[in-house]
């Protein structure tokens, strides 16, 4: 098997290393990822610019590539043609932090994923679920449960349009409960704007605010992490809200 590994991170995060590595065990391995941090970028397509690729070296020795492009522009120019061999699986990863909930809008590491998807690829998002200020990420647990999850996915697949979105709890190997299937759960932001004036009294802002939370619930992927268990959330591309189609409807009748 053929597996992409990407992330939002940037191709020297260690998170990524980690999780190629850990990948290597299942099939060969190409690593694309872009050459800085793009962390909340979305869903990106570059289209007014040209993409560079260079080639990398990862901290392990191993060859890489590195995009100027958004996570999802990695994973669309390796499947355009730019890595020749066919790709089975795309795993994006792994992310220091959680994407639950509506976070998957914003990840980069998920809409890689999606990016997948959209090209008939099966996708995995990783991320862990590190705590606000904790350093020193040890990366290794949710790789193998990530190598895990992914063996199972290159053996019996996933159905067209579907990906899956990993969060892993910051526990060693043996505390984890398990691996639960789960929901989206609800995302607590707590965004703040903070206004400031540069050196010429011209405004300008960061949007900021505190580490958010969520509502702990059975069955969502926020309170399968509180439980510390592995949250595996299936995500699908069709977004479309079904049940109101039909009250919409009524309005032009």
């Amino acid at each position: 098997m053929h597996i992409l590994v990407t992330n939002d991170d940037g191709v020297q995060a260690p998170g990524l290393l980690a999780l190629a590595q850990e990948m290597r065990t299942l099939g060969k391995v190409t690593v694309m990822a872009p050459d800085r941090n793009w962390s909340a970028s979305g869903h990106v397509k570059t289209m007014d610019r040209p993409l560079r690729v260079r080639e990398v070296k990862l901290a392990d020795g191993t060859p890489a590539l590195a995009s100027d492009g958004a996570p999802s522009d990695c994973v669309a120019l390796a499947l355009l043609g730019v890595v020749k061999e066919k790709v089975d699986l795309v795993v994006s990863g792994i992310n220091p932090n959680a994407n639950i909930g509506h976070d998957v809008t914003y990840s980069g590491t998920v809409t890689a994923a999606m990016e997948a998807a959209i090209a008939g690829v099966m996708g995995i998002a990783v991320s862990l679920d590190s705590k606000p200020g904790q350093s020193e990420l040890d990366y290794g647990p949710a790789a193998r449960a990530a190598a895990k999850i992914a063996s199972r996915v290159l053996a019996d697949g996933l159905p067209q349009g579907v990906l899956l979105n990993v969060n892993v709890p910051c526990l060693g190997d043996d505390e984890f409960m398990g691996i639960q299937v789960t929901r989206q759960g609800l995302r607590v932001y707590r965004d703040a704007l903070d206004a400031r004036k540069d050196p010429r009294g011209r405004p300008y802002y960061w949007i900021g605010g505190e580490f958010p939370t969520g509502v702990d619930e059975a069955g969502t992927d926020f309170g399968a992490l509180q439980a510390g268990f592995v949250s595996v959330t299936p995500l699908q591309l069709d977004l479309t809200a079904r049940d109101v189609m039909d009250g919409l409807k009524d309005w032009w009748k």
